[in-house]
């Protein structure tokens, strides 16, 4: 059987590796038929297939029905396209140092900060995270460098699910999470279409003046960054984070306030037919080292049922702790989705058994005709006798029940009116304990843009908080914003807040440098201060500094960025999360050349190597040449490369650029004939520098004095030329006249270049 575009009885051979990228279906694969020894595809025993060929292109064309094929969307490639990157070692960090002078005292600085150091090896991502803390005054220095957590972790996509040993946290969709030793299995849903995948909990606020802020679970750092005075909201933390948030803000003044945000997930709900899961066991652990309880185990489970119904549990247990869940899930439908669960647990305390229920009820609605959304309305209920996992083991260390929770109430608002230009952000928790007080927090945005004459884009916002946290005054603050565009890219703002039964006013100028830097001024009735951004080849850089009147002085910097290193090299770059997937593209040694993902370019180093962050495990990523800011006598013959990563991943793509000369040149060949069109001309790393024109005329660019080039054309005809040992710098004004040597680039030698014109050189070898 002949195809189109081969020759008679011929056939393409399409070999497993090049099926691998298809993305056929498992039921699809297993029908299969080769020929050669297993290294080619029968093409007869996949029907609807159809092969075609261009040799004049090297190309073939391959067309087959879309029912053989694996789901995918926009972005996203099934698990047969997924690329495992190459082995390397990585160091990520994010670094912070403060410096303030209190005038009534003595100045303190500091050092603090977190960050991975990971290998990758196949499929495998080993990690150890570590968190660290310096601090030093004229009365004592303290200092703690811990490592936090040692894990190893791979993606088993024929389970779409996650295999992570070592250190772990226990992240449940049913239970509390709590810091363990031992294996985890669970269901990955960023290896899921994104439009399936789930949520991530988000952190608002108010800083009093420029701020670090900080937030971790269970002594465990998650985020740290420098934010500028005014309301701040974090929204890049990992989908994975679930429980408890602790979040602490840091002022310049030196004043500290900390409070607690409960991230909770949208009703429990799963795809008809599909079974997600969550297996781990081991020991509980402390930060510190050292275990903090018997062995466990737990497991828990999501089937949906059908369209509308999901039933969903799990278990948790060790030698004297037991507790058993199980819960539905409905989709409402216009009226939303809702989800209700209950959990028994039983719990063995040296004399004293205790038993108890906890009830959680959950809600989420999305309102498309109205803009506005219910994210997550949730209540819990726990009986006084219930303990939690992480209750169970704090009273094991402190020998009996400490503090048992009683309700949560959590809430999650948002709400955009279109023709009034006016959109609102409310979030509210309530914590209650059986034997302690509650814990209050809620927040309030409301922002309005509308247009004064000829000023467009004004906007006026107002951000109300309260925090009532145990053992300490509750903090309400009020603060009130107006901001005024100032040129194209710069605003000016005043704002009036109140906080802790004080009111400060200030007036702040925030405008760009550049695509790569943005800055704030900041002035109130009491300080002065400053915040500059950076976006670095390699590293982000904040720098703030402050200045209030018979107070402090301040200045702080933070750098976040990494090293990569592979057999094929390394560099040093931006990170955007801590030994997260990275992509390496290599210029073949051009330094110097713009590339970029999705966020802004980055320069290959000396070598020709760059390392782009801004990648997202599982999906269809590009990176690509800036081709607008190439450095002069530097083109890109392939400028962009796609590919999917799994999780942290190192991939590694080569793109083919160019550095030399250019010039325009005629070419001859012995006999005093031009090489036919089209014939191309590579360099000696097998790099396109030109094609033949009519009459022997050629663009030539990534040229070298003295460079040796090969001209081919058909099957394997080829001549060899030599650039002289100088190229003329008006090298596109004026053509060069080169002899090509016909014979094969192994044994052709040719004859220095000549130079005149083709007339000449006809004449001298008539």
């Amino acid at each position: 059987k002949s195809f189109s575009g081969f020759p008679k009885g011929s056939a393409a051979c399409l070999t497993p590796e090049l099926l691998d990228q298809f993305g056929l279906k498992e039921e699809k694969l297993a029908q299969l038929t080769w020929w050669k020894t297993a290294k080619c595809l029968d093409l007869s025993s996949l029907p609807g297939l159809e092969v075609s060929g261009d040799l004049s292109t090297s190309t073939l064309h391959v067309s087959l029905p879309q029912a053989y094929l694996q789901y995918t969307a926009q972005n996203w490639d099934p698990p047969s396209r997924w690329d495992e990157g190459v082995p390397g070692l990585l160091v990520d960090y994010n670094l912070t140092a403060q410096s303030i002078h209190q005038d009534d005292s003595d100045s303190r600085m500091g050092l603090s900060g977190n960050g991975t150091v990971g290998a990758n090896a196949g499929p495998w991502r080993l990690r150890a995270d570590w968190q660290g803390r310096v601090d030093n005054d004229s009365t004592r220095r303290t200092q703690n460098l811990e490592w936090s957590r040692f894990y190893a972790y791979r993606a088993l996509p024929a389970l779409q699910a996650r295999l992570t040993v070592g250190e772990n946290y226990l992240y449940s969709d049913v239970f509390d999470s709590f810091r363990f030793t031992g294996v985890a299995l669970t269901s990955d849903d960023s290896q899921l279409p994104p439009n399936l995948r789930g949520y991530a909990p988000e952190v608002v606020g108010v800083a009093k003046t420029n701020a670090k802020v900080i937030i971790s679970q269970q002594g465990r750092v998650l985020y740290e960054t420098l934010v500028a005075a005014g309301p701040f909201r974090i929204q890049d933390l990992n989908d994975a984070v679930t429980g408890s948030l602790d979040v602490r803000v840091e002022e310049q003044d030196g004043s500290v306030h900390t409070f607690k945000v409960d991230s909770a997930s949208i009703p429990y709900l799963t795809r008809p037919g599909t079974v997600r899961y969550k297996l781990a066991s081991g020991r509980p652990s402390a930060l510190h080292g050292g275990n903090e309880g018997d062995f466990f185990g737990t497991g828990e489970f999501s089937w949906g049922i059908s369209n509308g119904w999901s039933l969903y549990g799990g278990a948790l247990g060790d030698n004297s702790y037991r507790a058993l869940s199980l819960g539905l899930g409905r989709d409402l439908l216009a009226f939303g989705a809702v989800s209700l669960d209950a959990t028994r647990a039983r719990t063995q305390l040296r004399d004293e058994t205790l038993s108890g229920a906890s009830y959680r009820l959950s809600y989420s609605k999305s309102f498309a005709e109205y803009d506005s959304q219910i994210t997550f309305a949730g209540y819990r209920f726990s009986e006084k006798n219930y303990m939690s996992m992480s209750e169970y083991l704090d009273a094991r260390h402190y020998g009996g029940p400490v503090g048992g929770s009683k309700s949560l109430y959590t809430a999650t608002f948002n709400k955009q009116f279109r023709d009034a230009g006016v959109s609102v952000f409310l979030n509210y928790s309530n914590q209650s304990y059986w034997d302690r007080p509650d814990q209050k927090r809620w927040n309030l945005s409301l922002a309005r843009y509308f247009n004064v004459g000829a000023i467009k884009n004004v906007s006026f916002s107002l951000n109300m908080f309260r925090t009532q946290e145990r053992d300490q005054p509750s903090s309400d603050g009020v603060y009130l914003s107006l901001s005024l565009p100032l040129g194209r890219t710069g605003s000016l703002s005043t704002s009036a807040n109140r906080s802790q039964s004080k009111n400060s006013y200030s007036a702040r100028f925030s405008d760009r440098l550049n695509d790569r830097t943005h800055y704030q001024l900041s002035a109130s009735n009491t300080s002065v201060g400053g915040y500059l951004s950076h976006t670095g080849d390699l590293s982000d850089v904040d720098l703030t500094v402050g200045l209030e009147e018979d107070n402090y002085t301040s200045f702080s910097l933070s750098a976040r960025g990494g090293a990569t290193v592979t057999a094929n090299g390394g560099a040093l770059h931006r990170s955007s999360s801590m030994g997260g997937t990275r992509l390496m593209v290599d210029t073949q040694g051009v330094p110097g050349v713009p590339v970029r993902g999705y966020g802004s370019p980055t320069r290959t180093n000396a070598y020709g190597k760059a390392v782009i962050a801004d990648i997202s495990s599982y999906y269809r990523t590009g990176a690509s040449v800036d081709l607008e800011n190439l450095p002069k006598n530097v083109e890109a013959t392939q400028s962009v490369t796609q590919l999917t990563l799994t999780e942290g991943a190192i991939g590694y793509r080569s793109l083919d650029v160019i550095a030399g000369e250019k010039a325009m040149a005629v070419l001859r060949m012995p006999d005093g004939k031009a090489p036919p069109f089209g014939a191309t001309v590579k360099n000696a790393r097998q790099q396109d520098t030109g094609i033949v024109n009519d009459g022997g005329s050629v663009y030539l660019s990534g040229i070298q004095p003295g460079d040796q080039m090969i001209v081919s054309w058909g099957a394997d005809e080829q001549c060899t030329l030599t650039l002289p040992a100088s190229i003329p710098t008006d090298g596109l004004s004026s053509e060069l006249k080169l002899l090509c040597q016909t014979g094969t680039a192994k044994n052709a030698v040719a004859p220095p270049p000549t130079v005149g014109t083709p007339d000449d050189m006809e004449k001298k070898n008539s």
